[in-house]
């Protein structure tokens, strides 16, 4: 329950600033160029962080992950309070730096439970994240209608996830094996299986964020929809995100990691392809929840598959290791799509995600996953 509660919160957050981010502008009196600019840093204030973080979670155990989960509820009123370009780059750096961290910690959290338990939980603690997203989304949506600014909004953002860093403190019993004797260091050879594994995941996570940042505009742009339907592609995909996750969990009683990775690839690349062919807005909003149900389940059973493979001394590390690589993903997927989209057309180069997806399909069916560690 802690690392549920953990995932909710990091998504409370994330949906209030999604629905935020033009009065966020506003308030900065910030340019496309330079909103732009503090976006990119928000993923490298992440990337600085996680792995980093991994090596403390072994180190420490789990003392870290409410002053990980804490640190990020001090952090998230910072976007309310930016008044110019500048204040907005250095309040995203320390939200995004202290986003990774806490995402690492809780990730570890549910890593470990999962190893514990016998049972599935990756899947279910990312729905929580994507149905906290689309529950945030709307309520900013409503204060925004009311007149609220973002101070207040992220102000109520930050009061959510410094309870859930007070919820999820470890009880008496809950403790797991701490490396004090040669911990894992910040600096080291990141071995072959996880290098692999996580550069899977990074091409996971540029199929997501392809539809996250651009879906909306292929629906308006492209297919000529009106606002109110464009606005209904990220949206939808963020609802399918959290059935998809919520099945997933249920289907890994049954199915092997490999099977859940090829269908949902499988998924994604046919969504896309559907939602990217198509000239009709309503076949192209299928398609986009047939996408997100499929993008849905990767990201989580990778980084369930990473974790469990790992000796439990280095779990933390490891789970910080995979989640850096796959961020790459985020940051540099989005960017690759729009830019294709300036050589040919935005449909085309959705195309080529489609495609990419079928590609993962295919790595996913036949690359060797690693096997479960001992202990």
């Amino acid at each position: 329950m802690r690392a549920l509660l953990g995932f909710a919160a990091l998504g409370i957050f994330w949906g209030a600033w999604g629905a935020a981010v033009p009065a966020v502008q506003r308030q900065a009196q910030a340019s496309d160029g330079e909103l732009g600019l503090a976006l990119v840093l928000v993923g490298l204030g992440a990337l600085v962080s996680m792995r980093a973080t991994g090596v403390l979670g072994d180190r420490f155990g789990p003392r870290l992950t409410p002053i990980a989960v804490g640190a990020f509820g001090l952090a998230a009123v910072l976007p309310g309070v930016a008044h110019s370009p500048g204040q907005l780059y250095v309040c995203l750096l320390v939200a995004g730096a202290t986003s990774g961290a806490m995402d690492v910690a809780i990730n570890a959290d549910a890593v470990r439970e999962e190893v514990r338990s016998g049972r599935p939980l990756l899947n279910l603690a990312h729905a929580c994240f994507s149905a906290a997203v689309v529950v945030a989304s709307l309520a900013t949506g409503l204060l925004r209608w009311a007149g609220a600014g973002p101070g207040l909004v992220f102000g109520l953002a930050a009061v959510v996830v410094v309870l859930a860093a007070i919820a999820v403190r470890p009880g008496p019993a809950q403790t797991w094996e701490v490396a004090e004797a040669d911990p894992p260091k910040l600096f080291e050879r990141i071995p072959a299986w996880l290098l692999v594994i996580g550069i899977l995941g990074a091409l996971a996570y540029w199929i997501e964020g392809a539809w996250q940042d651009w879906g909306a505009l292929h629906l308006e742009r492209t297919l000529d929809a009106p606002p109110v339907v464009s606005a209904l592609g990220p949206a939808l995909f963020a609802a399918a995100m959290t059935v998809g996750r919520l099945a997933g969990n249920t289907l890994l009683g049954r199915w092997s990691e490999r099977r859940l990775l090829v269908v949902g690839a499988l998924g994604a690349a046919v969504g896309t392809a559907i939602a990217a062919a198509t000239s009709s807005a309503g076949v192209a909003l299928a398609g986009i929840m047939l996408a997100g149900a499929g993008c849905s389940v990767l990201a989580p059973t990778i980084i369930g598959v990473a974790g469990r493979a790992a000796a439990p001394r280095e779990r933390a590390t490891v789970v910080g290791s995979v989640t850096t690589l796959m961020y790459l993903g985020f940051l540099v997927g989005p960017a690759l799509v729009g830019g294709l989209a300036e050589l040919a057309t935005l449909r085309a180069s959705l195309l080529g995600v489609a495609a990419l997806a079928l590609l993962l399909a295919f790595l996913f069916a036949v690359v060797r996953l690693p096997k479960p560690a001992a202990g």
